[in-house]
């Protein structure tokens, strides 16, 4: 079967909970966040994933990723990939949305306008091809411990659409997704799963 690539938001952290964006600053998760990495570690435990003895781990090298990474139990397993960092949000990092409409940007959207000295939307799209084409190349699965926005740009590269497609696809934190195949051709088959944060499967 051809690879796939099971993506895992990392967990709650202080300004993912106020709606900061958070690029490079390395904050590690609130008690929220650790509760969340562990669901996910118990849940991929049970079956049908049996601990996911033959992937391929990798993880964001930032603190928040590589938490949930060890926390769902498969620290030891992970090898950090640069290209999995966030994007790096230059004057905006630690602003809301609402910050950055109020300071003379009033339809200010990420997806469309960008950030001011940071990395441009064509900048992560590159990285996330980066992470298909590895993926791809390989021979198994590969589970990825990343970011909210990278992996929403991830999704959007693997099905080999413009990364604007990111805007129309939410990611909550301590989330699974899936990127598959369908008929040979690539697929969404699990999308910002958190059945686990409920008492789910």
């Amino acid at each position: 079967m051809a690879p796939r690539i099971l993506l895992v938001r990392h967990g709650q952290t202080e300004w993912s909970l106020s709606g900061r964006h958070t690029g490079r600053t390395d904050l590690p998760l609130v008690e929220e966040g650790e509760r969340g990495a562990g669901l996910l570690g118990e849940r991929l435990r049970r079956s049908p994933w049996n601990g996911l003895p033959d992937v391929t781990v990798r993880t964001s090298p930032l603190a928040r990723a590589a938490q949930t990474c060890e926390l769902a139990g498969f620290g030891d397993r992970a090898e950090p990939w640069d290209a999995l960092m966030e994007w790096d949000y230059g004057a905006y990092e630690g602003l809301t949305t609402p910050q950055i409409r109020a300071d003379g940007r009033p339809e200010w959207v990420i997806w469309r306008d960008g950030v001011e000295g940071g990395e441009t939307l064509a900048d992560v799209a590159r990285r996330a091809d980066e992470v298909v084409a590895e993926v791809r190349s390989g021979d198994r699965d590969t589970l990825v411990f990343a970011h909210g926005h990278i992996l929403r740009v991830l999704c959007a590269r693997w099905l080999g659409l413009d990364p604007a497609f990111a805007a129309r696809i939410a990611l909550a934190p301590a989330s699974l997704s899936i990127l598959g195949w369908a008929y040979g051709d690539p697929a969404l088959e699990i999308w910002n799963d958190t059945g686990h944060m409920e008492g789910g499967r």
